[in-house]
Formats: C-alpha cells, structure tokens, sequence
C-alpha cells in the first residue's frame, strides 16, 4: 500500500492532514514537526515545515495525491509515494478507512 511523504507549512499541515482524513483519501496522516534546508529561486532557504505520513490504498492514491495539489500552497509541493507493506490488521484498516462507500449515511445524520 502506498505512504505519501509531504512537507507543508506549519500553518497549513492541520488543515491538508483533516481534509485527506474527512474526504476517505487517507486513514491517518501523522504530522511531523521538521526544518527543511533547499535550495529555491537560486538562494538556500530555511523553513519551520510539518511532514506528513499519509496513510492511504492504491486505488485512493491519485485521489489523494490531486487533493493535496489543488489544497497546497506550495507553488511546487513535495509529494513522494512509498509502497510499503502494512501489517495485515492495519491495512485492512487503512482499506476499511478509505473505503468510499462506507462513509455516513443519511440514517447516521439524525
């Protein structure tokens, strides 16, 4: 199953880690407090970042991953996938967490 590894801006991470949670894109994202050195526009830079561990299944990948590039404010955001191999109780609850047709139904509205 796929991990996505993303570095936002502390101000933002919360928000990019809920949306992938509440939309069923991912079934958990850890948040990971870090400081970025690169190089951008020709000059080396620091910044205050947050990784994200984004826990998520093949077939909601994509998805995912064209979420987080509309929601960035990254002009160039880090986005790298990693498969790995889930232990078979967490992945299945990853599958089961992002499975879209096992969100709230109406009867859960009342």
């Amino acid at each position: 199953m796929p991990t996505l590894y993303v570095t936002a801006p502390p101000e933002v991470a919360e928000d990019l880690a809920r949306t992938l949670v509440e939309e069923r894109l991912a079934a958990c994202v850890n948040r990971v407090p870090c400081t970025s050195t690169y190089r951008w526009e020709g000059e080396v830079v620091e910044d205050s970042e947050e990784i994200l561990l984004v826990k998520t299944t093949e077939e909601r990948c994509d998805a995912a991953v064209a979420r987080l590039v509309e929601e960035h404010p990254y002009d160039v955001p880090c986005i790298e996938r990693f498969d790995v191999e889930y232990e078979d109780e967490f992945g299945a609850w990853v599958a089961e967490s992002t499975d879209a047709d096992d969100g709230p139904t109406d009867a859960d509205a009342d």
